[in-house]
């Protein structure tokens, strides 16, 4: 990476006002603790207004307006399949959203990176999903940013229909099969659902709130559990 594009990309990565130290950014550029402290001073130097010091770590003071840095011909590869990969299995709001970034990232580039959107040659397809599962995640998804509890009706492998009320806490895509982790009020303890199995789902006007034992990250915590 050239120097001047190793400045640059700092400026991007202290732009989260997030305190970051000189082994992480050394890490994440590949360079050296010594190579982060000389650019740290040069960007001082120059007017950039670093906060911080060898050994604790840097941030900026204040945000700056400067443009990202440009994509590269992989990284719009790398856009294009995960918006088909949305279009393919992410539900209709996310698949609208990527689309709209897609065309976002089709303007600000130059043209002579266009034919990489355009003529893409990575495909995502999908066979013989139910069209109701689109909708079924974009409920899921909104009633967990919302904090609100689901109401399902949903039928087992072996054809067994329960109504549960839970707190949905996250999503998981297994390559063909979305599932639904929550905190199961009726079995009071942790359960994923199928998409494709549920009957119906309901969102609830009442919200929950984060209760130690039954949160997304003690869900992680009984799966590693059992492995």
């Amino acid at each position: 990476m050239r120097r001047a594009d190793r400045l640059f990309q700092l400026v991007q990565i202290l732009r989260n006002k997030r305190l970051v130290t000189a082994r992480e950014l050394a890490e994440r550029l590949e360079v050296s603790e010594r190579t982060i402290y000389r650019d740290m001073q040069d960007l001082s130097l120059s007017g950039v207004p670093l906060e911080g010091e060898a050994g604790v770590g840097y941030r900026l003071r204040y945000s700056l307006d400067i443009p990202p840095l440009m994509f590269s011909s992989t990284e719009i590869e790398a856009l294009v399949l995960g918006a088909r990969m949305l279009r393919a299995w992410g539900g209709t709001e996310l698949g609208r959203s990527a689309d709209s970034v897609l065309d976002k990232v089709y303007a600000a580039i130059p043209e002579e990176l266009r034919h990489h959107l355009t003529n893409n040659h990575l495909f995502v397809l999908r066979f013989g999903e139910r069209l109701d599962i689109s909708k079924t995640l974009d409920i899921a998804r909104n009633a967990i940013d919302r904090h609100r509890y689901v109401e399902l009706y949903y039928q087992r492998k072996d054809g067994e229909a329960s109504q549960r009320i839970v707190k949905p806490l996250g999503l998981f895509f297994w390559g063909q099969t979305w599932t639904l982790a929550s905190w199961c009020e009726l079995r009071n303890e942790f359960r994923s659902f199928r998409l494709d199995r549920m009957q119906d789902i309901q969102v609830q006007a009442e919200c929950y709130t984060d209760v130690e034992g039954q949160t997304l990250q003690d869900y992680f915590a009984a799966q590693r559990h059992f492995d």
